[in-house]
């Protein structure tokens, strides 16, 4: 975005150029000295939220940063719809030039990182204030020991489950209000809530007609939830330095098994669902339950009321190797062409302090998750409804004994991105709940893709 100058006009040339350049000179000697005007410009490009008024809290908190610190914080808001987000990001790291700050999704940080300003002095400063932030974040922003870019609060979700209280007390028998209130303990029958319970709910609130909206096509949300399954199961289909684990892996045939069971149970076209099916279905009543941020319930509270008063946000169910909860964060990171890297940074923790997380989390209904787990206790999510109380559990609370999951983790993000791209766990369960291949057959399959991901092909 082109700064904003006050040019004074070179147009007018009456007077003799030596009379122009004294009378210029004079002016310059004798104006009075004019203090408190802005001296730094930064320029930042932020994600274009789903909730209109996340961008209002962007644009007023950068306003209250600028008019404390003498500078002028230009704010453009870049939509993800079309990948133009992305479109943005690679045309300024080609060019390098554009924004200061810029917002990065999930996997964007790597990718770039060798173009990022390392912000561990600012990371340093706030872990010091709010203890740590989700190891999945730190997973996706530090790279090679050190911080590429921020984790954001803006933008940032996690997916865990959006139940229908009627629905699912009606068609399969559980209170799932009674089970996790909003409260900060665990209700009866919490300790039964894993992926074996949620099997079976799934198929009597699809006998019912009332089948969980999960989509498994190749979009974030799909990926996500079946990412958080696999990693509740140990499944790891990649370690730490790329080696590929599928051959002989007992965890991940039984989470393969579970995903194939529910998958079953599901409505048949939910293998080209987009991002926004599962939020279709869940506010047309004709779903019971989603995996999904505040969005949905936020879009059935304006346009389905009575569907909106029936939901209730519950942790994702546990598996053998613990409880696991799709996370897909954004970051800001400074480029390095940046010419006002320290004020920058300022303005990144300025943005990332506690009272600024609350400002942006109470905006968007509770949508964002700030990354520090010392913040998961706003109020936003208590007060909001109705329901109230109905989004409690959306972010992580001690008593869920829950951990944030990126799927294909933990992968060289250079390898486990390519493999969420082309969303290699739902195309495996795929393979075998739609084109009837054996386990073997489609794991074969998997095998055969990541290493093609692992040699560059």
């Amino acid at each position: 975005m082109p700064e904003n100058v006050n040019a004074t006009s070179c147009n007018d040339v009456s007077l003799p150029r030596r009379a122009a350049l004294l009378g210029s000179a004079a002016t310059a000697l004798t104006a009075p000295a004019v203090f408190g005007q802005p001296t730094t410009n930064i320029r930042c490009g932020f994600w274009d939220h789903w909730v209109p008024a996340g961008n209002d809290a962007l644009r007023r908190l950068c306003a209250q940063w600028g008019e404390r610190n003498r500078a002028t914080v230009g704010v453009d808001f870049i939509t993800s719809v079309g990948n133009q987000n992305l479109l943005t990001i690679a045309a300024q790291a080609q060019s390098r030039s554009g924004h200061d700050i810029l917002s990065f999704p999930a996997w964007e940080p790597a990718s770039h990182a060798r173009m990022l300003v390392n912000v561990d002095d600012v990371m340093g400063r706030l872990t010091a204030k709010y203890g740590a932030v989700t190891p999945a974040a730190e997973y996706l922003g530090k790279q090679d020991g050190r911080w590429v870019a921020i984790p954001a609060v803006s933008g940032t979700q996690m997916k865990p489950a959006c139940v229908r209280i009627d629905l699912m007390q009606q068609h399969a028998g559980i209170d799932i209000r009674a089970m996790w209130p909003a409260e900060n303990r665990a209700g009866p029958g919490a300790d039964t809530w894993n992926w074996e319970t949620f099997a079976v709910a799934a198929e009597k609130c699809n006998r019912a007609g009332f089948a969980f909206g999960l989509p498994m096509g190749s979009f974030t949300d799909a990926v996500d939830w079946v990412g958080a399954l696999f990693a509740s199961y140990g499944a790891n289909v990649m370690d730490e330095r790329g080696g590929i684990t599928v051959r002989g892996n007992a965890k991940l045939r039984a989470a393969v098994e579970m995903c194939v069971r529910i998958a079953r149970q599901l409505p048949n076209d939910v293998w080209a669902w987009d991002d926004a099916s599962n939020n279709r279905a869940l506010i047309s009543g004709r779903s019971a339950l989603v995996f999904n941020p505040p969005s949905a319930w936020v879009s059935a509270r304006r346009d389905q009321p009575a569907v909106g008063a029936q939901c209730w946000t519950v942790p994702v169910p546990s598996g053998p190797e613990g409880r696991f909860v799709g996370y897909l964060p954004y970051f800001w990171g400074i480029w390095n062409f940046s010419r006002v890297q320290g004020p920058a940074k300022e303005l990144l923790e300025f943005l990332s302090d506690r009272a600024s997380a609350e400002v942006q989390t109470n905006t968007s209904a509770g949508y964002d998750i700030p990354p520090f787990l010392s913040m998961n206790d706003f109020p936003v999510w208590s007060n909001e409804g109705p329901p109230v109380g109905t989004v409690f559990n959306y972010p992580i609370k001690a008593h869920h004994n829950a951990r944030t999951s990126v799927a294909f983790a933990p992968a060289p993000p250079a390898m486990a991105v390519q493999a969420y791209n082309q969303a290699l766990n739902t195309k495996l369960i795929a393979r075998i709940a739609q084109a009837n291949e054996t386990v073997d057959q489609a794991l074969g399959w998997l095998e055969r893709e990541l290493n093609t991901i692992r040699r560059g092909g």
